[in-house]
């Protein structure tokens, strides 16, 4: 093997331009290769990491996935029975038996419940009306079922607590309408109640619809104001194990009747077109490398050529033609190795370079960072495939190569 190695070093270093500027094709590849991935998986690493964490696991709603069975379906069950414009009857909307349902979900190893009661107020301030979404909620469940405590810009959540009459809000609506911590705001809801609020805390998210319409407050209050006395809309749900979350809210849907949607479920357009992203990213990243490969197929071929004669001395010398092929397969990995060698750093720096650009897109207020993603599987991904281009690229030449008969070469034949 010492030998062939030796050949094969040979080989390489008497054409050293050809060989350098194929050895470089793979470093650029690597590095690309690598810079793209980690930046396309870092972004829906970031992604999935917000929908999961500021949204809640599964959600429980108070409406059911299908409507009920009537009565007359029921009743003549094997005849053909059509019902028009059956209207329910008016009821008090809400999860019934909510405190149970959350409790009975609390036993549960690794899972974390909590009702809520969300509904529709009007803010009059200054004499502007301004539509919110006040989310009513046990406050010490929102440090760990919602990110409002780790967003918050002025105050906490234990200000809510020590205070029920008080209420969180967004920075964007504080700043429209010049409001400040210990501000009483006035809000009238859908029933025409009418509660006065002291503002004890501001949040900020960075999405500028969320920071202006939502607001917090303990569910007590709402209940009050809807006129739901112990009655809650939905019910929020996380879990150590995300992953589990679409089984969990199947198995609780068919225990309560109760419609429950899972994180999976309700983003199942935007992961299916995440995994479409992946395959057309990899596809366009891989042709940068397979470009590079077809310069270490040319220099290969190129040296098979120019050392026929060689190639027959070693056959008459008893190499055989598998001995050949591995002499420029050896060259093929060679490269190879090389160019993932010194393109990973190449890619790191790459990486790197990438993570220092910032930008605002519409409708968000801070910078972001471009988010890359530094996990193992990308290395050996872009060192694997960079590899194995290399070594796939120099076995048709070398297959070629030790196709050749020395008695032809040796006598001027060919």
């Amino acid at each position: 093997m010492n030998l062939f190695l030796t050949i094969a070093i040979k080989h390489i270093m008497a054409r050293k331009r050809q060989s350098f500027v194929s050895l470089l094709g793979i470093i650029i590849g690597v590095g690309f290769f690598l810079a793209i991935a980690s930046l396309m998986q870092g972004s829906q690493k970031d992604f999935i990491s917000r929908l999961v964490d500021n949204s809640p696991h599964i959600t429980m709603h108070d409406e059911y996935r299908e409507a009920k069975e009537q009565p007359v379906v029921k009743l003549y069950k094997d005849r053909v029975v059509e019902l028009r414009s059956v209207q329910p009857l008016p009821e008090t909307r809400g999860i019934r038996g909510y405190k149970q349902v959350v409790d009975d979900l609390k036993q549960r190893p690794g899972v974390r419940a909590s009702a809520t009661l969300t509904g529709q107020a009007i803010l009059n301030y200054a004499g502007r009306d301004n539509s919110i979404v006040l989310n009513g909620m046990i406050p010490a469940d929102m440090k760990d079922l919602t990110t409002v405590e780790e967003n918050m810009k002025v105050g906490s959540v234990d200000d809510l607590i020590s205070n029920r009459n008080g209420i969180i809000v967004g920075a964007e609506l504080t700043r429209r309408l010049m409001l400040e911590k210990g501000d009483n705001i006035t809000l009238t809801a859908s029933t025409g109640q009418v509660r006065t609020f002291k503002i004890v805390g501001i949040f900020q998210t960075g999405s500028l619809n969320y920071d202006d319409q939502q607001a917090f407050t303990d569910i007590k209050r709402v209940q009050a104001m809807m006129n739901k006395s112990n009655r809650a809309n939905t019910i929020i749900i996380k879990m150590d194990d995300s992953s589990k979350a679409r089984d969990l809210a199947a198995e609780i849907e068919a225990k309560t009747g109760y419609k429950s949607v899972s994180w999976q479920e309700a983003s199942e357009d935007i992961l299916s077109t995440l995994v479409i992203r992946n395959v057309i990213m990899y596809t366009v990243v891989s042709a940068v490398l397979l470009v590079a490969a077809f310069g270490i197929y040319n220099i290969i071929f190129t040296i098979i050529m120019e050392k026929q004669k060689d190639i027959a001395i070693l056959k008459s010398m008893g190499f055989r033609a598998s001995d050949i092929k591995k002499i420029f397969i050896i060259q093929g990995c060679i490269l190879g190795v090389g160019g993932v060698a010194f393109g990973l750093p190449f890619g790191c720096g790459l990486m790197l370079l990438l993570e220092q650009i910032t930008f605002e897109p519409p409708g968000v207020s801070e910078p972001i960072q471009m988010p890359i993603d530094w996990s193992a599987p990308q290395f050996f991904i872009a060192g694997a495939f960079a590899f194995i281009a290399a070594v796939m690229a120099s076995y048709l030449p070398a297959k070629k190569g030790a196709q050749v008969l020395p008695v032809d070469i040796l006598r001027g034949g060919q």
